[in-house]
């Protein structure tokens, strides 16, 4: 686990570096024929300047060694061993605490095979790998080659004429397509009104973190450093309004590598926050930041890290108050890391302009209270002296990582249709945690820190009303509903231990295949609602539950529209071997299509150019577009939205 902050502070301490090499590494595969049934299959590699890439033979537990495996579904032969490497370097490194081997400027790799089957004539290899400089970049691409000694693209030729005929397939012969490119016009309030919300919610988290332990105490002391280190008022406010820039500028930083993420691949941030094992791995996490906050141990950073940045704070001037905000960062680390944590993971699936608009907000909220009591110092006459309180707080932020661990949990379950964590259970366990806040705030369980205070049985009588508010949701017919405080957590309703008439959201009848969606539509001449959503999309849940829900948008799309709701994020389920195949991509490279979730994913970014869900289009059966795509937004807007499409198709 230190190993893994150690490395994530590492790649956001150097993201500042701007990336010069568009593709860093680049492979020339090449055959030599050894015997009638062995041959050599050679991977000649160019490693970009500055860059190297990490060995087969890289240890365990250090950065990912090099992978070179028989693609997908190929047979008739065998590989002998691991490849044969080129000359190696080998150094130390002090993130893992151990020597690394890797190369530079150039490789090579022969990997022998012996041929099983005498009609074999191509055999394809994936090469995996991983590629460093300031920062990593995965490498992992199947490379062809030909044994009969005839050239071999790798890109387009490569693929099959069902393949070809497949990904033509996907991309739809649309009509009217001027309203597609207005689209990005008219969703930048939506926009706007999203990243608003993302940067209050950093803000709320900053403001979390500033009433901890590890903060809050920090502040007198702060602020009589930067008021008495000079006889010039003015001087002294102005390096604390510095020094709160810093600490915003840090925390906007955290958030860089997933820009580059982002422009690499527009649907990458969407396939690591619906991942099933990063989700696993962001329930551990949060769990485990649960149990730092309940006091069970204490989450740190290696304290080198802040004495070298307390050391560099002496330096004085601009850089000296920079290290003075890193240290601020990493000694409170084991306070705003659980909440970074959460931040970062619950933003992944928004892209990296939201996360670090939220991180902006974070490190804002932070910062705002040091350059405020810096400029009016009589202020901190005004604050409550440091105690138990603090500690309250912290136990009670554990409960909230402990609650949202299990939307992480609950992602995992939809994404992989394990059934284990229905909506009434998950709503149970969220009833069970507030109803734990509030016997631990009125003193029952746990240590008391203070005396029980007017605000704290307040506080304690608000989490045992949600408590009530939420235990009736486990029944089969709840006395009230849930959803307007549950929208986007809680799993959706048709995911239930109870029988439910059909597993569309709010029992609506609906497709899950485009074809047949499609083809349904044409027989009864009605225009589609095409929604591209996602099993642990939390706005996909708020808009069905919350918008869906109204009693004027239901009855549109449940009886004059034909809905089809496609889940970008539905790996687990295979494809039948027929429908599998290469997508050929507008650059000419080739996406593999193995899952539901590749085949609606990719229909979605070849022809809409977004990867961001809720996506909604209509359309009529033959294709033509009705109105601008919409995304998340108010029930006003979506049910114009609905009447305008539907308008359009009838006067047509």
């Amino acid at each position: 686990m230190k190993k893994f902050f150690t490395l994530f502070l590492l790649l956001v301490g150097l993201s500042v570096y701007s990336q010069s090499d568009d593709n860093p590494v680049v492979v020339t595969p090449s055959v030599e024929k050894i015997s009638d049934t062995e041959y050599d299959l050679i991977f000649n590699v160019q490693v970009a300047e500055d860059w190297h890439l990490y060995s087969q033979y890289n240890p365990d537990g250090a950065s990912l060694p090099m992978v070179i495996s028989p693609a997908e579904g190929q047979t008739g032969y065998g590989l002998n061993g691991k490849a044969k490497e080129s000359e190696t370097e080998t150094e130390f490194s002090e993130i893992w605490g151990m020597d690394e081997t890797f190369f530079v400027e150039e490789a090579k790799l022969v990997q022998r095979i012996t041929v099983e089957d005498p009609s074999l004539t191509t055999v394809i290899l994936n090469f995996k790998a991983q590629v460093c400089k300031e920062y990593c970049l995965p490498f992992d691409e199947d490379f062809t080659f030909s044994l009969t000694g005839e050239k071999v693209s790798q890109t387009v030729a490569e693929v099959d004429d069902k393949s070809k005929e497949l990904s033509q397939s996907l991309n739809l012969d649309l009509k009217n397509t001027v309203l597609l490119k207005s689209s990005t016009e008219s969703s930048e309030d939506e926009k706007d009104n999203t990243l608003l919300n993302i940067f209050l919610l950093g803000f709320v988290g900053g403001l979390l973190a500033f009433l901890t332990p590890c903060v809050f105490p920090m502040v007198p002391l702060t602020v009589s450093f930067f008021t008495k280190r000079t006889e010039k008022k003015g001087k002294g406010v102005g390096s604390a309004i510095l020094y709160g820039f810093f600490i915003v500028l840090i925390y906007g930083l955290i958030s860089l590598p997933f820009h580059f993420l982002d422009t690499l691949d527009p649907e990458i941030l969407n396939s690591i926050s619906t991942n099933i094992w990063l989700n696993l791995f962001f329930f551990v996490i949060l769990i485990f930041f649960a149990g730092s906050f309940f006091g069970f141990y204490e989450l740190t950073l290696p304290s080198s890290w802040s004495n070298k940045a307390d050391s560099a704070s002496n330096i004085g001037g601009v850089i000296g108050i920079f290290f003075m905000a890193l240290t601020l960062a990493i000694v409170s680390f084991s306070c705003t890391g659980p909440i970074l944590g959460s931040l970062l993971a619950g933003s992944l699936s928004g892209g990296a302009m939201q996360l670090s608009v939220g991180m902006i907000g974070f490190g804002l909220a932070l910062a705002l209270p040091f350059a405020l009591f810096a400029m009016f110092p009589n202020w901190l006459n005004t604050l409550p002296k440091s105690g138990g309180w603090l500690n309250s707080i912290k136990v009670v932020l554990g409960f909230i990582e402990l609650a949202f661990a299990f939307k992480f949990l609950s992602n995992a379950d939809l994404v992989g249709h394990w059934g284990l964590l229905k909506r009434e259970i998950f709503i149970g366990i969220w009833a069970f945690i507030a109803l734990l806040v509030a016997l631990y705030l009125f003193g029952i369980i746990g240590k008391r820190y203070g005396k029980l205070t007017f605000f704290r049985v307040l506080m304690g009588l608000a989490s045992l009303g949600l408590a009530v508010y939420l235990a009736p949701g486990v029944l089969e017919k709840p006395m009230w509903n849930q959803n307007k405080l549950l929208s986007g957590f809680a799993p959706p309703q048709f995911h239930s231990i109870y029988q439910q008439d059909n597993h569309c959201p709010l029992n609506l009848n609906c497709f899950k295949d485009f074809e047949e969606g499609i083809a349904y539509a044409k027989s009864v001449n009605k225009p589609v609602l095409l929604d591209f959503t996602g099993w642990a999309c939390v706005n996909c849940r708020k808009m069905e539950e919350n918008i869906w829900s109204q009693p004027n948008i239901y009855s549109l799309i449940n009886d004059d529209y034909v809905l089809i709701s496609l889940y970008v994020d539905d790996h687990q389920r295979l494809l039948p071997e027929e429908e599998q195949f290469d997508f050929i991509k507008s650059n000419g490279k080739v996406k593999r299509i193995r899952t539901y979730g590749d085949k609606w994913a990719t229909l979605q970014a070849a022809n809409f150019k977004t990867a961001s869900q809720p996506f909604y289009v209509l359309m009529s059966p033959e294709l033509e577009v009705l109105n601008s795509p919409q995304q998340y937004t108010d029930h006003a807007t979506y049910y114009n939205w609905l009447k305008t499409g539907l308008d359009r198709f009838n006067n047509n």
